[in-house]
């Protein structure tokens, strides 16, 4: 009875010495840095859960320095964009957009790297996004001599951070490249062999005045050293942001018209401080399956 009683005690003793199990708290993403994969003319950090199909339908008017002539652009010739995307995996995007100016079709993937996490793990988001286009115009409308001329291609990685609950920031370098390189001027003169590669840099901000609607900022800035002949000019934006759970609505004033990022980077004319400035929309609609 003595020897029963004595390993009963010393069982529990050496329980009650095991030390406790510590709690493991798993640091999550911060979310929505952005609202929507886009704002304004640029990609942003952003990438839908697996699972989202994505409608992105986009809209610049003419510039409205002719003033009421053209209403202000609205009745000038304009560019619109369709766009339908899709993520298989996390993290990775995939899609494709068809644009009226040179009848651009273009097929592009982003992948996160990074997220910025609550606490603990990375500061930042960092994305790269990377597209291909082709010139689908008639041949006797281009220039072109091969089909491989009617290729270009982008490049880009995006750093972003959420600072506060309703200040979002994003750097972003960017590679544009053409397998087409004479250059021609608005009358049609040949200028020249321009390089094939071309950098410019991105700014791109929002502040949160309430949950739906943000303010938004874009600043583009293209490394003229790497493009003598193209000497694109940079290009400034401002616009107001709705959203909801599943939609996106951006409406803007900027001096980009096109709507494939390379065209934009390369071969943007217009002038914002010389109110060569125009009215755009995007607007995005997101189904998860």
């Amino acid at each position: 009875m003595l020897m029963t009683v004595t390993f009963t005690l010393n069982g529990v003793q050496a329980q009650a010495e095991q030390p406790e199990e510590e709690t493991v708290v798993k640091s999550k993403p911060v979310k929505n840095t952005f609202e929507s994969i886009w704002l304004i003319d640029a990609q942003t950090v952003m990438v839908p859960y697996k699972g989202t199909f994505e409608i992105d339908f986009q809209h610049r008017f003419g510039t409205w320095n002719n003033g009421y002539d053209d209403f202000y652009g609205v009745f000038a010739a304009s560019n619109i964009r369709m766009g339908f995307s899709y993520v298989p995996v996390e993290r990775l995007m995939v899609g494709f957009g068809l644009t009226k100016f040179n009848n651009l079709w273009d097929f592009y993937g982003k992948y996160a790297i990074l997220k910025q996490m609550q606490d603990g793990g990375s500061p930042v988001s960092l994305t790269y996004y990377g597209n291909a286009a082709v010139d689908t115009r008639r041949e006797e409308d281009t220039n072109f001599t091969d089909g491989i001329d009617r290729w270009s291609f982008f490049h880009q990685i995006m750093v972003a951070r959420k600072i506060t609950d309703k200040f979002s920031l994003q750097l972003a370098g960017n590679m544009s490249w053409f397998n087409y390189t004479q250059v021609y001027d608005s009358n049609g003169e040949y200028l020249g062999e321009d390089q094939k590669a071309l950098f410019s840099g991105t700014v791109i901000a929002r502040y949160k005045l309430s949950n739906t609607i943000g303010i938004t900022v874009e600043y583009d800035q293209p490394f003229t050293s790497s493009s003598q002949l193209r000497n694109p000019e940079p290009n400034l934006s401002i616009g107001l942001e709705l959203v909801t759970s599943s939609h996106a609505f951006q409406l803007f004033v900027g001096n980009y018209q096109s709507l494939v990022p390379q065209y934009n980077q390369a071969f943007n004319q217009n002038n914002f401080f010389d109110n060569e400035i125009l009215i755009g929309f995007n607007l995005t609609r997101l189904w998860n399956f």
